[in-house]
């Protein structure tokens, strides 16, 4: 992951004030590098790969014995162990199910470790990104979940998707709090003065 810059970080924590000078809800932004490190993955495939590899010496029509059979075994699952661990591989083994449960899990973690559901009125909202799933996810408590749709959420995580997929983080960051803030003021407008959590982005 790119290391967002101090001038980029105050740019969003500026964002986050800006609309909530215009609403009561309580908008925190999360930006994770990944959200697993997957170390059972590499590990699962090179112990499959090493069971199939006296298959395919016996197709090959080598003849072995039984001990340079598993030591066969033993090297392919070693080496796979290894070689498949190396970041610009292992991203292309986890199936995109497991990347986004992964991501959705720990959105949800973050959004109670956030003390997003204990606000005033229940109106805490989270902007997810787990930059090496690039995965977006926002999730509201109930005070706003009642009024704005699944729907108006994903057209937001959408484009900001799209942003994250072309490397502008940042910039997607900015967006997608200016657009969730238009629909926090309609449906969450500001009634009193308050500030309940922090408005700079939390980095894990």
């Amino acid at each position: 992951m790119k290391l967002l810059k101090e001038q980029e970080l105050q740019a969003i924590s500026d964002a986050i004030n800006a609309v909530e000078q215009h609403t009561d809800a309580e908008l925190v932004t999360v930006l994770a590098r990944q959200a697993d490190d997957y170390r059972y993955i590499p590990t699962l495939w090179a112990a499959v790969l090493a069971l199939l590899a006296p298959g395919v010496v016996w197709l090959s029509g080598m003849w072995l014995g039984t001990l340079e059979i598993l030591l066969v075994q033993l090297s392919v699952f070693f080496i796979l162990a290894l070689v498949l661990r190396l970041p610009f591989i292992l991203f292309r083994i986890i199936p995109a199910s497991v990347r986004y449960w992964r991501a959705s899990n720990l959105a949800r973690r973050q959004f109670l470790e956030n003390n997003l559901h204990h606000t005033n009125q229940d109106c805490g909202v989270l902007i997810f990104v787990s930059e090496a799933e690039q995965y977006v996810e926002i999730l509201a408590d109930r005070g706003i979940d009642q009024h704005v749709s699944a729907e108006q959420w994903q057209v937001i995580v959408d484009d900001f998707i799209a942003s994250v997929k072309q490397g502008n983080t940042q910039q997607g960051f900015i967006e997608c709090i200016n657009a969730c803030g238009k629909l926090l003021a309609e449906h969450a407008p500001a009634t009193a003065e308050k500030n309940e959590l922090p408005n700079h982005l939390v980095v894990i």
